[in-house]
């Protein structure tokens, strides 16, 4: 996993269910993949111990890892809670 990008939320966020993270504004969230296919408006990522997905537009990137983008393509495997 390549640590992509780190942000700041620009509000709260609190996700509809267990595969998303939850932050709160001024959290930073650290970026590891940006999905693509039918979930393009979706990132992965970290806020502390949690990971999850979160939608992209929450958040202003204020410092880039990785000039190389992972993307991953979503299936439905990807969108189940445990």
């Amino acid at each position: 996993t390549v640590l992509m990008c780190r942000g700041k939320a620009m509000r709260d966020f609190k996700g509809p269910d267990c595969r998303f993270v939850n932050f709160k504004k001024g959290e930073a969230v650290y970026v590891y993949y940006k999905l693509i296919g039918d979930s393009t408006e979706l990132w992965a990522g970290s806020v502390g111990s949690d990971f999850g997905y979160f939608p992209k537009d929450l958040l202003e990137i204020n410092h880039n890892y990785s000039s190389e983008e992972l993307e991953l393509p979503t299936d439905e495997t990807d969108f189940v809670c445990f």
